[in-house]
């Protein structure tokens, strides 16, 4: 089969330089079906925590701004400071997680961004001050930033190490499907609480319900996981790495990946595709609550992120099987990511044409329902062009992503 990657030879070259075959590796063992599993089951919950807490504070956000009284500039400086720290993070994360291991980087950010989301109620009122609670809400926004910053390189690193080529793109839109389920359980069940016992309450639950998944992945997950690793390193004689288990890899290799036009592409395609994702995000509800005011929030809140959680699955189970026919991995990459641009520009356009609620909430559901498949797309693509450093360089690309739609969104909401 052809293993080409995104764009054209020189990508080709990029992946050839690169590449690190399992069999080379008898310490990193891909995981075993049901190792497996687990291990996606688990990630999938941990990235749903990590989008509820993402978009708690957007779900809260009109009761906290009433509240303490701030105005459009404020609360939008209050929405857009997350990706502030969210853009310092996602290098350091995936070098970490690359030289370190990715589960142990995920749990211990996990305790951050856990902790200031269950805190984030009592910080709100340390000071009676308006002006000092928005910069501790902020600086709060941005610590939350910076801990998330270190999930999805953390994530790419693991599976990129333990999952098979021919299995990775499924198994990377399952543990990615948790976007936008997370997303879904923030505004169903939080709008539930919202209304019925204040904003601080989703908070709490959100921040409790992530330390209880931490403890499971820490202490039982990792742990036999590592216990397994140690007894291959010791049977195949490898001299593995005291905290991770994994042999000790050389250092990134970055001029290299930097004059490849493939990186370029990812980061361009990436930032493409999540800036429409995280403008739908935060301004779908305003859109339907200005347009149709009488409509049922838990409608247009809803129904777009199921058809999004069944798209992601989708496009795993699609890449795969096209990868399975014998099509290259660039081929399986664009026409994957051509659906995610393609369905959410003509459904955006479309949208500008109707003035029914049903229409509105069709072409809304198919613009969010494409950007699922991004998952087995252009995100895969950091594991296709350099699976050594897949953490690292998916760190990269979602680093410049990120600080670009981070002013486009600050200057949207701010205004």
């Amino acid at each position: 089969m052809d293993g080409k990657v995104m764009i054209g030879s020189p990508s080709m070259a990029l992946l050839q330089q690169f590449e690190k075959p399992d069999s080379e590796s008898p310490s990193i063992k891909p995981w075993k079906r049901r190792e497996k599993y687990a291990w996606m089951a688990t990630l999938y919950f941990g990235t749903v925590m990590l989008y509820a807490a993402r978009t708690v504070m957007p779900l809260c956000i009109v009761s906290v701004a009433a509240e303490f009284k701030w105005d459009k500039t404020q609360t939008g400086t209050v929405l857009s400071s997350f990706f502030w720290g969210y853009t310092m993070t996602q290098v350091l994360g995936g070098y970490l997680s690359d030289r370190i291991g990715g589960d142990i980087i995920m749990v211990t950010a996990a305790i951050g961004w856990s902790l200031v989301t269950f805190w984030t109620p009592q910080l709100a009122y340390i000071s009676k001050d308006e002006k000092t609670t928005l910069v501790i809400i902020v600086i709060s926004r941005v610590l939350l930033g910076c801990f998330e910053g270190f999930h999805y390189p953390s994530m790419t690193s693991i599976i990129s190490r333990k999952v098979v080529d021919k299995e990775r793109s499924f198994s990377y839109s399952i543990v990615a499907s948790g976007s936008p389920s997370g997303t879904l359980f923030c505004g169903s069940i939080g709008s539930l609480l919202l209304v019925y016992y204040g904003w601080h309450c989703p908070f709490y639950l959100i921040g409790l319900t992530t330390m209880c998944w931490i403890i499971f992945m820490r202490f039982y997950l990792i742990s036999k996981s590592r216990a397994k690793s140690r007894l291959v390193s010791i049977k195949d004689n490898i001299i593995a790495d005291e905290h991770s288990g994994t042999p000790r890899e050389k250092s990134v290799p970055w001029l290299s990946i930097f004059s490849k036009g493939a990186f370029w592409s990812i980061i361009i395609g990436h930032f493409c595709a999540n800036n429409a994702f995280f403008i739908l995000l935060s301004w779908m509800p305003t859109y339907f609550h200005e347009n149709f005011p009488t409509a049922k929030g838990w409608v247009f809140n809803v129904v777009p992120w199921i058809v999004s959680i069944l798209t992601s699955i989708l496009s795993g189970v699609l890449a795969d099987y096209l990868i399975s026919k014998g099509y290259s991995l660039t081929f399986t990459r664009k026409f994957i990511q051509s659906l995610t641009f393609g369905g959410s520009a003509a459904s955006l356009v479309a949208i500008s044409y109707t003035s029914s609620f049903y229409g509105s909430l069709f072409c809304m559901a198919i613009a969010v329902g494409s950007c699922g498949f991004h998952h087995s797309g252009i995100l895969v693509n950091p594991q296709d062009i350099a699976p050594k450093y897949a953490g690292s360089v998916f760190g990269k690309c979602s680093q410049i992503k990120t600080s670009w739609v981070c002013e486009a969104m600050y200057q949207k909401m701010a205004t």
